[in-house]
């Protein structure tokens, strides 16, 4: 009979205790300590394992061939694009989000539609429900196999038998290993898994898609040190009262991080937004008042945005600030900039602020048609629709130049906008735009434009 000791483990952290406390020393988190049963009998043989894998001889740093990854592409441009450019063989990836965001969809989307064999693994629903969702999607791939299993060892063993190219793993917190007595979900479990599922990976140069739950704070459920074990940490973010759901990377090894990809929740699945700003434009017919169009940026892409802005006189006491999808300190600072360098008198109304398409920006190039939105509502003048803007505001009013904003203008040219107002110091490579660059040097140089 195995020997068995009762450890305590934080569920946020991943942190053991010989003995229960309230409170964890390491992420100070209150009741988050539980107890849980690890067999000493397997930490052993897996300890003697390792040892034994660890026989190869060290190596000197210029005597290793350095060898250059081939890529698998994906049909999925979108995808595709945020992984940098396709999968990488032998990779493992975590794709995190909440409850019903599209996450089984996006990856079986992806199973059923590339020509390749590929192993699906689901502890959460049956044969006939995938079936059922694949029968929406399309399927155009014959070599796609379901295996409902939540037991590691039994996962690998079909898996040494199909040899896939690509494994999908829904979820990593349904899964359990026989190496251990905890229950499936809890901390010592799913870093257990997911050990395992990279020894796989790494060993037969199968990449892993993972798909982890998040907890009511947004962060990805289990150890933090998940994160550290896979090589790309991909975000699912949607807001349920639109359509569209953004793909971010929080991590990638083989990858720039600033990529993002952005998709429609239709009935047949996830249709690809290749131009972002057919979403974040709406199509109006008539000039109002307090909106402005931005030229940002996320990641790599240009996306012109529209920012509507709604200024009124405070009835109700104290002003009202409220800001959505954008950082209300920032706005905060850039009212200050407005009532101090220009004259304005703002700190009487109450402001609200508003991105459309639910997208949230941290871009400062956005300062500029933040601020104009606000005048253009305080003030009851409309902006033209062709207008639109890239720039930063600073403290003392001056207009300040932005990142790449040659490809702002590219954008802005290729969406019909006739005019784009960027800061006075930004050093063009060149001038045969077709769309007028209005340079300006303080904010005040952009009011009498737009207003004079």
């Amino acid at each position: 009979m195995a020997k068995t000791k009762t450890t305590y483990v934080c569920q946020s952290c991943g942190t053991s205790y010989a003995q229960w406390r309230g409170k964890c020393s390491a992420c100070n988190e209150w009741n988050t300590i539980e107890e849980e049963v690890v067999s000493k009998s397997s930490s052993k043989s897996s300890s003697s394992s390792a040892v034994a894998k660890s026989s190869k001889k060290p190596s000197l740093i210029h005597e290793v061939k350095s060898e250059k990854g081939v890529r698998i592409p994906l049909p999925d441009k979108e995808l595709n694009r945020v992984l940098g450019g396709g999968i990488v063989p032998g990779s493992v990836t975590l794709l995190g989000g909440e409850p019903g965001v599209g996450k089984s969809t996006l990856l079986l989307q992806m199973a059923v539609r590339l020509p390749l064999k590929i192993a699906y693994i689901s502890g959460e629903e049956s044969e006939s429900q995938i079936k059922m969702r694949a029968d929406r999607i399309g399927i155009t791939n014959e070599n796609c196999y379901l295996i409902p299993e939540t037991e590691t060892q039994r996962i690998l063993h079909h898996l040494k038998s199909l040899e896939p190219d690509i494994v999908i793993i829904d979820s990593i917190q349904t899964l359990h290993s026989d190496n251990l007595e905890s229950v499936a979900g809890s901390i010592s479990q799913i870093r257990q898994t997911a050990a395992e599922l990279t020894e796989y990976a790494k060993s037969t140069s199968t990449p892993i898609f993972l798909i982890g739950h998040i907890t009511k704070e947004g962060q990805l459920a289990g150890p933090k040190v998940l994160e550290h074990m896979v090589d790309t940490v991909l975000q699912f973010e949607g807001d349920r009262n639109y359509n569209y759901r953004i793909l971010r990377s929080h991590k990638n090894r083989f990858g720039a991080t600033s990529e993002l990809g952005i998709y429609e929740m239709l009935q047949g699945g996830l249709r690809e937004v290749s131009n972002p700003s057919e979403m974040l434009l709406s199509q109006r017919t008539e000039d109002f008042s307090g909106v402005a169009v931005a030229a940002t940026l996320e990641g790599q892409r240009p996306i012109l945005i529209e920012i509507q802005a709604l200024v009124s006189s405070a009835v109700y006491g104290n002003p009202q600030r409220s800001a959505t999808g954008f950082d209300l300190r920032r706005l905060n600072m850039l009212l200050a900039v407005l009532e101090k360098r220009c004259g304005f008198r703002l700190g009487t109304k109450d402001v609200f602020l508003n991105i459309t398409g639910g997208i949230r920006l941290d871009d400062p190039a956005t300062d500029l048609a933040v601020a104009c939105a606000v005048l253009s509502s305080s003030e009851d003048i409309p902006i033209e629709r062709r207008n639109c803007f890239a720039a930063e505001v600073g403290l003392t009013g001056e207009i300040r130049p932005v990142t790449r904003v040659e490809q702002r203008i590219a954008e802005a040219q290729k969406l019909g906008f006739e005019r784009i107002f960027i800061s006075k110091y930004t050093k063009l490579e060149k001038n045969n735009y077709q769309i007028e660059v209005i340079p300006c040097a303080k904010i005040e140089d952009t009011f009498q434009h737009l207003f004079s």
